[in-house]
């Protein structure tokens, strides 16, 4: 065991949630952090996670609490107000729960490549420390996953994280069943150390951020009545875009043939079809994507005989600018 490390606020937990979406590696890399905090840094810590049955695609939190060795953990509730927060997927900064909790003098991870700041983030404490990494571009480039640069952002954030013990923990985490991804994890958690960027004058609110539940608590006058589904799934506003992990379908239109075999292959009924042209060689044509419905499993990339689809990194407003919406009397 390594030398016994000091917590940034001893009298209390170091707590940290991992917001993100199943497929990005958001429990894995609680896991790691919480067996090296143990294992190898003389504290106390506690793991687990929150998901859905169907993992991959659906929202994920993960959390992590640390205390000295002399303090036992003895909860096991979710991190509700946490001193740093590391969002794995961009698209979850429209949910006010991602953020919902944070400490005045917290620290805010999120992963995106440069540019404008969105919005939504204003609403973070002005106090706070914000932080943006390019992570889903560094792994893709290092063909490793988006968790291993976010921790080593994570390590580069808060010294008291050793970058050394941090690796290590990671690298034992995968050695024994995937040896091959051990270097480019490795590439991948360097770069995310070294390559984040703190953002100045985002956050506008005052104080910490007040706790956000995704449920409302129930008791015998709030409850809704039995065998009542009050909010029924409805495919016509259900929101796939989150689900896509950094890659999406482009349509090429002078190139399409049309011949419908993208719609064939798409398990989510994403594209836009539209009357051709009077007179024209093709009854029925493609018109787009709405990318509202789509989730990036590129199948229809890898069907089109013709070329007219390819893959193209998502980056920040292209599936906005591009959507062609397959309900546009939906849009208001």
């Amino acid at each position: 065991m390594n030398e016994s490390v000091s917590l940034p606020h001893p009298e209390r937990f170091f707590e940290i949630r991992f917001e993100s979406i199943g497929g990005l590696g958001a429990h894995a890399a609680g896991q790691v952090l919480a067996s090296a905090a143990v294992l190898k840094m003389g504290l106390n810590g506690a793991h687990f996670s929150s998901y859905g049955s169907e993992k991959k695609g659906s929202l994920v939190r993960s959390f992590v609490r640390l205390g000295p060795e002399e303090r036992p953990i003895r909860t096991s509730a979710p991190v509700e107000t946490p001193d740093a927060i590391v969002v794995f997927h961009a698209a979850l900064l429209r949910n006010p729960a991602t953020r919902a909790g944070l400490l005045k003098e917290g620290t805010f991870i999120y992963n995106a490549p440069q540019g404008p700041v969105p919005e939504e983030l204003a609403a973070l404490p002005r106090t706070a420390r914000v932080i943006r990494v390019n992570a889903l571009g560094i792994a893709m480039e290092e063909k490793s996953r988006p968790n291993a640069v976010l921790l080593g952002t994570l390590s580069g954030a808060f010294p008291f994280l050793p970058t050394e013990t941090i690796l290590e923990a990671l690298s034992d985490e995968f050695k024994g069943k995937h040896p091959e991804a051990v270097a480019s994890n490795e590439r991948a958690f360097r770069r995310g150390k070294a390559e984040f960027e703190v953002l100045e004058g985002v956050g506008r609110a005052e104080g910490d951020l007040p706790v956000g539940r995704t449920e409302p608590a129930w008791g015998y006058a709030t409850q809704p009545p039995g065998g009542i589904v009050p909010e029924p799934g409805n495919m016509a506003w259900n929101d796939l875009s989150v689900s896509r992990t950094g890659l999406m379908p482009v349509l090429e239109r002078e190139k399409c043939i049309h011949c419908g075999v993208c719609d064939l292959v798409c398990p989510d009924y994403c594209l836009a079809w539209g009357e051709g042209e009077e007179g024209g060689k093709f009854e029925r044509e493609l018109m787009g994507i709405d990318y509202r419905y789509c989730k990036g499993c590129l199948r229809c990339v890898e069907s089109c005989p013709s070329g007219a689809l390819t893959r193209e990194t998502e980056t920040p407003g292209l599936a906005d600018r591009l959507r062609v919406p397959l309900f546009p009397e939906l849009i208001g």
